[in-house]
């Protein structure tokens, strides 16, 4: 799959304009001993799996929005190096591979949406509402509620289709984007 692909022509979406967004389930968060492993991610894996399965068949577009930092990356103070653009640690894990008809944003920090094409895709499908799946809870899924929230869209969690490093983390992130940012937590 190219590195981002740039909408061409628009699905049929469902009567909710809805897309399903799948944050950061690349290598180095998932797999067993990876820089920045996040154990519960492997958990989710089945649960992505359906919403990917489910939206597909509804006609509703999969973004895949994933970490590509560059060498030295600031944030590396912060964590661990990972995700380092053209690395294998970099790349989404194989399953969950992204199809023909789906989309992949690459991004430099937490939210989705910050310095990325992800708000020109949306527009482009007439999303109004987005399903937020992936890694992790109380970091990237958290701060692309936010943003998301800023911009006027509904959003709803799959409780079992995100991970955090810690329960309570993962806990504490889906109050919080329930009661401040009134997303649907299901």
């Amino acid at each position: 799959m190219e590195q981002e692909k740039i909408l061409v022509k628009t699905k049929n979406l469902n009567s909710a304009n809805t897309a399903l967004l799948i944050c950061d389930m690349l290598n180095d968060f998932v797999k067993k001993g990876a820089s920045l492993e996040v154990p519960a991610a492997r958990d989710i894996i089945p649960g992505i799996k359906k919403e990917i399965l489910s939206a597909r068949k509804s006609g509703i577009p999969v973004i895949y929005c994933c970490d590509a930092h560059i060498k030295n990356d600031p944030e590396f103070s912060l964590w661990p190096e990972h995700a380092v653009e053209g690395t294998e640690g970099a790349c989404i894990v194989k399953e969950l591979a992204p199809g023909k008809d789906d989309f992949l944003v690459t991004k430099k920090r937490y939210s989705c949406f910050y310095k990325t094409s992800l708000q020109k895709v949306l527009k482009q499908f007439g999303a109004t509402h987005l399903i937020i799946t992936g890694v992790v809870t109380n970091i990237c899924v958290l701060y692309t509620v936010c943003d998301a929230y800023m911009r006027g869209y509904a959003v709803t969690i799959p409780q079992n289709c995100v991970a955090a490093l810690t329960k309570k983390d993962h806990v504490y992130a889906l109050q919080q984007m329930k009661r401040i940012f009134n997303a649907k937590i299901r």
